[in-house]
């Protein structure tokens, strides 16, 4: 199936043929910060299965201290990428899940890092939960 998403104006936009079935509400300090959010849900995909339809040029990065790699539009400021020294390793990326234009068929199926959520959320769902990475 292809998916389309764009960033909040429309001037970057991608496909995806494929996503992995493994996706994450992320808690940890710095999703929450990126997104401005409780936490951010993130959608692994193959990088050649990610087509820049726009835009592309009008990604900025953010490298964090622990080496992840963080891309938005630099015109509206739309988080959408995030990029380990894991995805590295595996030719992967992240794409933010609510980024996605195309209805998605796949649901999150953890909460990780939940050490550093916030207080004031109550998980309240089924997902399995970890402190910190998946076990």
């Amino acid at each position: 199936m292809q998916y389309s998403g764009s960033c909040l104006c429309g001037q970057v936009a991608f496909e995806v043929s494929n996503i992995i079935p493994l996706i994450g509400h992320c808690h940890c300090i710095m999703c929450r910060k990126f997104h401005g959010a409780a936490f951010s849900t993130f959608a692994e995909v193959k990088l050649s299965n990610l087509t820049w339809v726009k835009g592309k040029a009008l990604l900025n990065y953010f490298t964090a201290e622990n080496d992840t790699v963080r891309s938005f539009c630099r015109i509206c400021g739309s988080s959408l990428l995030f990029e380990s020294k894991y995805n590295r390793e595996n030719e992967t990326i992240e794409i933010a899940l609510a980024s996605f234009d195309t209805p998605i068929e796949l649901t999150p199926d953890a909460h990780i890092f939940t050490e550093s959520k916030v207080s004031w959320l109550i998980l309240n769902d089924e997902l399995e939960q970890f402190d910190t990475y998946r076990k």
